[in-house]
């Protein structure tokens, strides 16, 4: 790993010979939680996409944004993280409690270095409480039933999926694993995720010989999606602010990258003032 760091041991899932998205993810983002092999495949992908960078900014910008949204101006107090990552600074649960104390926040990664180091950053308040789940986006039975041990299924939850379901190469397993959870929480919940587009309107054919060589060189394998192919259907919610659009926002967004970003209230709200 980066200098400083020593790798987690013990693991029989670790493998530090090939590049994974969580430890590459860091390294663009200036981590220092990576190995070598993270960061030769990191700077490749740079090189084919330029923009990468800026995109792993956006997207921790973006989950800001959300979840401060969501806990000031909405007022919910339970957020579902489905493939958190590697710990940085403003994690979930640090915006929410910082604005609700009492915010009850679960994580879920499956990855051994994003364990190792969740149950040593991820404390939150006295108040609240914060919770981490090894356990993978393709079984949200198993999800669910550990998170509802620390979430009130009773009451909203902000389910937060940041690019984690373009690494579900099925389109229907997709939509399948958002129905799942989106069903399991009540009217008034929130889905916010973000996605991997290859719309030429929105710049992302460019990204698809990047992901072309990722998916050759390293794992877990991914794919770009356009709004036809989202895994949120339009029938289910309603799009609310933040909103549905290119990662490239106003404000202090980073420069302009080529995901798409959505929140939506789960299921649709008769509240014309929700829609965006």
């Amino acid at each position: 790993m980066s200098e400083g760091h020593t790798p987690t041991s013990g693991s029989p899932r670790l493998n530090t010979g090939v590049a994974h998205n969580a430890r590459v993810w860091n390294y663009w983002i200036g981590g220092k939680d990576n190995y070598e092999v993270d960061q030769r495949v990191g700077e490749h992908v740079a090189g084919m996409f330029p923009v990468i960078r800026e995109v792993a900014r956006a997207d921790r910008w973006f989950l800001g944004r959300a979840v401060r949204f969501l806990a000031e101006e909405r007022g919910i107090r339970q957020f579902l993280d489905i493939g958190t990552g590697l710990p940085t600074a403003d994690n979930t649960h640090e915006i929410a409690q910082r604005i609700a104390p009492d915010a009850r926040i679960v994580y879920v990664d499956n990855d051994p270095i994003v364990l190792a180091h969740a149950r040593t950053l991820l404390t939150g308040t006295r108040e609240g409480a914060t919770d981490y789940i090894d356990a993978d986006v393709h079984d949200p039975a198993a999800i669910l039933e550990r998170a509802g041990r620390t979430l009130d299924f009773g009451r909203p939850v902000a389910v937060m999926m940041l690019g984690i379901l373009n690494f579900v190469l099925d389109d229907d397993k997709a939509r399948e694993i958002v129905r799942g959870v989106m069903s399991a929480v009540p009217s008034g919940s929130y889905l916010a995720l973000t996605h991997p587009t290859h719309d030429p309107g929105l710049g992302g054919e460019g990204q698809i010989p990047a992901m072309r060589f990722w998916n050759e060189n390293a794992t877990p394998p991914i794919t770009a999606r356009g709004r036809r192919r989202s895994p949120r259907s339009s029938r289910d919610s309603t799009s609310s602010n933040p909103g549905s659009s290119p990662a490239r926002g106003g404000g202090r967004s980073p420069a302009p990258p080529p995901p798409y970003r959505s929140s939506a209230r789960w299921p649709s709200s008769p509240d014309p003032r929700e829609a965006v």
